[in-house]
């Protein structure tokens, strides 16, 4: 009997084998990336979202636009062409969490920043059948409705320094006058015109 026929006879072992294989592999590949330069310092040009950009990013979340948007340009010629350049670790270093997604019932957005004017934005997020007809996507008149609670703002960037998101005292002290008399939409369009902006892309 072969070593093989021992441990593919005895399942506990194979279990326990099978088990230390994948541990061994998956450290193998994840603790590298922590000592990459690449993977954990920020693209030239990368700064914190602004606490209007911070906001707008919570309506993101909150409207489940992850749900149909992914943010990851994957290095495939049919998605460059379409997309511009493709995602690089370094944009998402002060992203908690990811908004990578997976699921693209529209078109990925890590690149939409500064693509289409304010309006452009305001009016698709209004009723997006405006400015794309064949569009699915639900319209959000209420957003241009509500105004921005601003009243976490400063907890939030706290919480994002204690995991090294370089704010300074004086933007945590200042934040709350940014959001003042803003509107979520306004909040949420300052997000999207942030995205994918710092890597030179193909229009």
């Amino acid at each position: 009997m072969t070593l093989q026929d021992k441990v593919e006879t005895k399942v506990g072992l194979l279990i326990v084998l099978s088990i230390v294989v994948v541990l061994w592999g998956g450290l193998a590949q994840i603790v590298p990336l922590f000592f990459q330069k690449s993977t954990t310092e920020p693209v030239e040009g990368l700064k914190p979202y602004t606490a209007l950009q911070l906001s707008g990013r919570d309506i993101y979340i909150r409207e489940g636009c992850v749900g149909c948007h992914s943010q990851m340009i994957r290095p495939f010629r049919a998605e460059t062409e379409r997309y511009g350049h493709y995602s690089v670790a370094s944009e998402f270093v002060y992203d908690r969490p990811f908004l990578w997604g997976s699921k693209r019932t529209g078109p990925d957005l890590h690149r939409v920043g500064e693509r289409y004017s304010d309006e452009w934005h305001r009016a698709h997020l209004i009723n997006p059948r405006d400015v794309v007809p064949e569009s699915i996507m639900p319209s959000y008149p209420w957003l241009d409705e509500n105004q921005l609670d601003g009243s976490l703002i400063q907890d939030k960037m706290r919480a994002l320094m204690l995991v090294g998101t370089p704010y300074t005292e004086d933007d945590v002290a200042n934040a709350p006058a940014t959001l003042e008399n803003v509107t979520e939409l306004d909040a949420l369009i300052a997000y999207l015109q942030s995205l994918g902006t710092k890597v030179k892309v193909r229009r």
